[in-house]
């Protein structure tokens, strides 16, 4: 309805026939789940999750478990995991944050080929990754003679461990680091900075804090890789007891020795240990945080 001026001065009241209304817009179903897709998708989930049920089903029912946390042999791989993954943490966390805000706030030549570098370890097979460990920091390696000059001993002993857990599991913490950071407001900081703030103040203060979930959920995941390594372990740090068998390859060395048991225990204490991982950062809503979409 318009209205227009008439010659008496009033408005004409001119009324327009009302639109016609279009075919309606039916949303139909997506046909995506339908019974084929719904058939291949269970297959995929069953063929996931039934190995690892069956594996911690076997564990509890026959009582391995519950020996295999009695052994001496799991609880010092348990406790030697349980301290090389803490210390390779605190070098990922000394050496990850710096790394991970430079790639998030820097923009330079070679950020791209850095960016790669870190994601390498991501997909390089364990065992390459450990043997590119020994190239570099054994007897014969790049660094070897300089080792050998000031006695110190890297490969198959605790610290090689550490280092072989920290090659592999750091990229984790680094790129969710750099989700977090590259998602805090910058108006916030410059704010701080504005009330007498100091760089280091702001970054204790405004920036960890705003990317705490994301760093959560980089310790998390970074910690659990770092506690099912093995093939980086065996190839570096070898395979003794009591000084570099950790939990994952207590499982080799049982399966290898013919106790099925104590291999189906310290796989299934493993299993429960990624699996309370991965919860807990479903729980906590952390997940979110390790999407990096949109920081690029």
């Amino acid at each position: 309805m318009t209205g227009r001026a008439a010659p008496s001065g009033r408005p004409d009241i001119v009324a327009r026939p009302p639109s016609t209304p279009g075919p309606s817009r039916r949303r139909h179903p997506s046909r995506i789940g339908d019974s084929g897709f719904l058939v291949l998708a269970g297959l995929l989930a069953l063929f996931l999750a039934l190995p690892v049920v069956v594996l911690v089903i076997r564990s509890l029912a026959g009582r391995s478990l519950l020996d295999a946390l009695a052994s001496p042999v799991v609880l010092d791989a348990l406790a030697l995991s349980l301290v090389t993954t803490a210390a390779s943490l605190v070098l990922t966390v000394a050496f990850g944050t710096p790394l991970a805000f430079v790639l998030a706030r820097r923009r330079f030549r070679g950020a791209s080929l850095l960016e790669t570098i870190v994601d390498l370890p991501i997909v390089l097979p364990p065992s390459v990754a450990g043997l590119a460990l020994l190239l570099v920091f054994g007897r014969r390696g790049l660094f070897g003679e300089t080792f050998e000059v000031i006695g110190l001993t890297i490969p198959f002993t605790t610290a090689a461990v550490v280092l072989a857990q920290t090659f592999v599991a750091a990229p984790f913490f680094v790129r969710s680091a750099r989700a977090g950071i590259a998602g805090v407001d910058r108006d916030l900081e410059d704010a701080a900075r504005v009330d007498g703030a100091a760089e280091r103040q702001v970054f204790q203060w405004i920036t960890i804090p705003l990317a705490a979930p994301a760093l959560a959920a980089g310790l998390v995941m970074c910690w659990a890789r770092a506690l099912g390594e093995f093939g980086a372990t065996i190839m570096f740090a070898g395979n003794f007891e009591g000084r570099t068998q950790t939990l994952p390859l207590v499982v080799y060395a049982e399966f290898q020795a013919g106790h099925l048991d104590g291999s189906i225990a310290a796989a299934a204490i493993l299993v429960l240990a990624a699996f309370g991982v991965l919860i807990a950062v479903r729980l906590l809503h952390w997940g979110r945080a390790l999407d990096i979409r949109g920081t690029t």
